[in-house]
């Protein structure tokens, strides 16, 4: 019986300190997105990281993203993506082509960028990690398991600076072994952005292929 109510006092510790750690991600995680959706735009340049300790794989590639509201176009790997709020041009750049669609919401394929400041609100469980550093910088780590186990991946860790609240880092930890790193490496919110960067300029580019899937 004592065996039974020692068992029942640690698990109900481990509840409590399980709920203060969520409540904590939380708040935190509310107040990056709070901070990130009044800033008029994000232009920053960024890292990608494929790893696979398995099969050897230790890759890194440079890229740019800039977002204002839902539009967004990111560089990365020889391919541009615009995303105008409907319409989604993903130029292939050594192919000349450009493909595009409408994607839907849901379509996490082509989730838009801009939702990884959001991701945590629906579907995912989430635990503060604790205090650390990055780039020579206080941060918080934050972690985020999907409440579907049909996602390919197990967990999600976020990398947030302290001072200003921004994202650092966010790494995606495969069931397959396949790990991707975003790293930011420099962001500016206080640039204009036209509109028109978000649309894929077909009269400048007149040798590229077109193909249009809506």
């Amino acid at each position: 019986m004592k065996k039974y109510f020692t068992t029942l006092v640690c698990l109900c510790i481990a509840i409590a300190i399980n709920a203060q750690s969520a409540e904590k991600a939380k708040s935190i995680l509310d107040e990056v997105t709070k901070k990130t959706k009044a800033y008029p735009s994000i232009v920053a340049d960024f890292s990608l990281a494929m790893e696979n300790l398995q099969e050897g794989i230790s890759e890194v590639y440079d890229g740019s993203i800039i977002l204002k509201g839902n539009k967004y176009k990111v560089s990365v790997m020889d391919v541009v993506k615009y995303f105008d709020g409907t319409t989604l041009y993903e130029h292939m750049l050594d192919a000349e082509e450009v493909n595009m669609t409408e994607p839907l919401p849901d379509d996490e394929e082509n989730l838009n960028p801009a939702t990884i400041f959001t991701i945590y609100q629906e579907g995912y469980k989430f635990n503060y990690v604790g205090d650390g550093t990055a780039d020579g910088k206080a941060c918080h780590e934050i972690d985020l398991f999907p409440e579907n186990r049909d996602k390919p991946f197990s967990r999600i860790k976020l990398i947030i600076f302290k001072d200003n609240l921004q994202l650092y880092s966010m790494r995606q930890v495969g069931k397959d072994g396949n790990s991707y790193t975003v790293t930011i490496k420099q962001m500016t919110t206080n640039k204009t952005v036209d509109d028109n960067t978000f649309v894929f300029d077909q009269a400048s580019n007149p040798s590229v292929d077109v193909i249009d899937m809506r």
